[in-house]
């Protein structure tokens, strides 16, 4: 008998599960509600998976009734304390984007997922074909704080790295192609021994000619550039003790 699942959020993180999971031989998406609808008790499915903004996740949590299924959230940040009164919690929560319901699906079959609680998330995050790890409830904001710093940071050093080069003519394109060699090298070899330019080498000449350059051409974005040129000379030291 197929595992049953109700997944309330409507958003894209509840949308890409639902779509992921229906493709499941061994599990079933019985219904999806969108947060401040009406919610049943949960005697009726053997999980409900919460997949709500942070902020409401234990709001959801005490509107439902509590019965046989485990409550789950997919929220990073928040520990298994915000599913109270429930006894069986649980939390998955796919290191992934899910920019929407079709890329979401495809990634979270085969992706990462942190999970804490009952055992069954880590048995959907298998049916799914992916790999967990546990992280402690004391753990989930530094976990998170990683999270976002691998994804959302990022994204925001490409934008930064974009519009230096867009002072100059740079195709974006080609500076996205950069990116994802520096980020193939760094996930061959490890962050330090992947790191390459004058901050790798010591060429100090070079970096007091980018500062003067961006403080011309684009001066506010030399923060930025300070900010991440401490962190590749810190990263260089690091391979240098190694």
């Amino acid at each position: 008998m197929a595992a049953t699942v109700r997944v309330i959020g409507a958003g894209r993180a509840g949308r890409s599960f639902a779509k992921a999971i229906d493709d499941l031989v061994d599990w079933d998406v019985i219904d999806m509600r969108r947060r401040g609808v009406a919610i049943d008790d949960a005697a009726d499915v053997d999980l409900v998976l919460i997949a709500t903004p942070d902020t409401v996740v234990a709001d959801v949590a005490a509107a439902i009734r509590p019965g046989r299924a485990v409550v789950a959230h997919v929220a990073g940040s928040l520990g298994l304390d915000v599913l109270a009164p429930h006894d069986r919690r649980a939390a998955l929560h796919p290191l992934m984007s899910l920019p929407d319901a079709e890329i979401g699906a495809e990634r979270l079959t085969g992706g990462w997922f942190a999970v804490a609680g009952d055992p069954m998330v880590a048995d959907l995050a298998a049916a799914l074909g992916g790999r967990t790890f546990e992280i402690a409830n004391d753990d989930r904001a530094l976990y998170h704080a990683a999270a976002a710093a691998a994804s959302n940071h990022l994204v925001a050093l490409l934008g930064h790295a974009q519009r230096l080069g867009a002072s100059a003519g740079v195709p974006a394109d080609a500076l996205l192609a950069l990116a994802l060699g520096s980020a193939e090298n760094a996930a061959t070899l490890g962050p330090s021994a992947a790191l390459t330019g004058p901050a790798a080498r010591g060429d100090e000449a070079t970096l007091v000619a980018h500062r003067e350059a961006i403080g011309r051409r684009a001066p506010r974005e030399l923060a930025a550039y300070e900010a991440m040129l401490a962190e590749a000379r810190r990263l260089a030291a690091m391979e240098g003790e190694a």
